[in-house]
């Protein structure tokens, strides 16, 4: 049995198979259709979510298996005290598969060590959404057609930005890859994350102008300033619009610049940007239905003929 906490805990080779797999499944659906017939999916969910809850039960139904969960702490009976290893205990008597959102980092690691079900964490706190992940290299691997020698910027909440630390770690492993952080200094990148890279020998630059460096760029991930991890409403309030990409800072960029958001987006992308065939990320959230079909399908060690 398999879970999945970290982008990591698959090799390069694994996630080559899974991007393979959730391509024939963007392309032959019916195949796909009844994979899953009986077999069941929780979503424990202790923090609020849409693209990732929806996309998980989107999955699940298009593969022909069925659903059930709870969408905040305050429905389950986290809200009367009940441990998350508790918890994985009780659903996996119900449940094939889990996946698991929690604020605190690590919880659904916990969840796994006690489940006798694969457990795949759905974002815990600021540490990981592996996920998302899949989901925003199937897009760049599916769009660009390769995962290397590429430059990305990634534009916004840097520090706090759990989709940005986990696609950082998982590119990190791919040949010619160059990192550009843009960010204001109260939201740089954690320093385990620079570490991490000079270790390795990756090049990478720290910015504060996002138009400085748009020309340079093959992908533009551009993330919000997070209201839910903000002590002080004053700080959240001073930097929520640092940036905002608009269509006057898109003609600074290349052509066949890939724009990509793990949304939700609130102002740091104009509307005005949506018409542009570079911006991916609404088709970034449908590629996050295949990808999850793709995992659900590998973990469950279900395959299609």
């Amino acid at each position: 049995m398999r879970h999945l906490m970290n982008p990591l805990d698959f090799t390069v080779g694994e996630l080559e198979r899974l991007f393979d797999l959730a391509n024939d499944i963007e392309h032959n659906m019916p195949r796909y259709a009844h994979a899953c017939a009986g077999k069941k999916l929780a979503t424990c969910f202790y923090e609020p979510s849409t693209r990732t809850r929806l996309s998980f039960e989107a999955a699940m139904l298009n593969l022909g298996g069925s659903v059930l969960g709870f969408a905040d702490a305050d429905s389950s009976s986290a809200s009367k005290g009940e441990s998350v290893a508790d918890t994985i205990r009780i659903v996996s008597c119900y449940a094939d598969i889990c996946a698991m959102r929690h604020p605190k980092e690590g919880a659904p690691l916990v969840a796994a060590e006690k489940s006798r079900i694969p457990v795949i964490n759905a974002g815990d706190g600021g540490h990981q959404h592996p996920t998302q992940t899949l989901t925003d290299m199937l897009t760049i691997r599916t769009l660009r057609g390769r995962l290397d020698h590429l430059t990305i910027g990634l534009c916004g909440d840097l520090k706090f930005g759990r989709t940005v630390h986990s696609l950082i770690n998982a590119l990190s492993r791919y040949e010619g890859m160059r990192f550009i952080f843009i960010s204001p200094d109260e939201l740089r990148i954690p320093d385990y994350i620079t570490e991490m890279l000079r270790e390795k020998q990756i090049p990478y630059e720290e910015v504060i102008r996002l138009e400085d460096k748009m020309p340079e760029l093959d992908i533009l991930y551009m993330t919000r300033v997070q209201k839910e991890r903000f002590f002080n409403e004053e700080d959240y309030i001073r930097l929520k619009d640092f940036y905002i990409l608009n269509r006057k800072k898109m003609k600074l960029a290349p052509a066949d610049m890939l724009v990509l958001h793990p949304l939700p987006r609130v102002n740091e992308i104009s509307v005005d940007v949506d018409d542009d065939p570079r911006a991916v990320y609404f088709q970034q959230a449908q590629f996050g239905v295949y990808v999850r079909m793709a995992l659900i399908l590998t973990l469950l060690d279900i395959h299609v003929d």
